[in-house]
């Protein structure tokens, strides 16, 4: 994660929250990599046949973050935050559609030159994760903050503790708390 110095995106991000009309140009290059590893991270995770593509995650996920009504980020740590819950958005958005009735309901793609490895991320488990997280965000912010930029972005624990600028026991402790607490809440749900 060290492609830009720190230092840097912050300073393009409050040069962008100036008004800056240049600063927006300077950053996607600044940040461009690091997001594309993320998603194609994040994309390694889902479904075989996909036809979102990582590239095509961060474009979505960029164009959202530039185009958003509050646009201020304070520091690199907020603007991989935004990242990361855009990202999120982005494959929520998309699994709902896949079970949405208009598209074909609960009805599975299948691959025939590959049925037997046509598995991998539900989005069933998408959308319930999603749902917990959000109830988990109403009581600790952070801790869901930890997990959007652990489980739909893929950052390490030191990764995520970096940005979240908290001690690596520290996010581990609330990863540790937050699994149990997600698990509990969709086991909860889905009985």
């Amino acid at each position: 994660m060290n492609e830009a110095e720190p230092n840097d995106v912050t300073r393009v991000l409050n040069a962008l929250d100036q008004g800056d009309p240049k600063a927006g140009e300077e950053l996607l290059p600044l940040v461009y990599e690091e997001l594309r590893k993320l998603a194609a991270y994040r994309m390694a995770q889902e479904s075989p046949g996909q036809t979102l593509q990582a590239t095509a995650l961060v474009h979505e996920a960029w164009l959202r973050l530039v185009n958003a009504q509050n646009r201020t980020w304070q520091n690199r740590a907020h603007f991989f935050a935004a990242a990361a819950e855009a990202m999120r958005r982005i494959l929520i958005d998309r699994a709902r559609r896949k079970h949405a009735l208009r598209h074909g309901g609960g009805q599975q793609r299948v691959d025939l030159q590959n049925v037997e490895i046509a598995a991998g991320v539900e989005d069933d488990r998408i959308l319930a994760v999603s749902e917990a997280l959000d109830k988990l965000a109403a009581q600790d912010k952070v801790k869901a903050e930890l997990v959007k930029l652990r489980y739909f972005i893929g950052l390490t624990i030191e990764e995520a503790a970096q940005i979240l600028n908290m001690s690596e026991p520290t996010a581990k402790r609330h990863w540790t708390y937050a699994r149990a607490w997600l698990f509990r809440e969709i086991q909860g749900a889905s009985s």
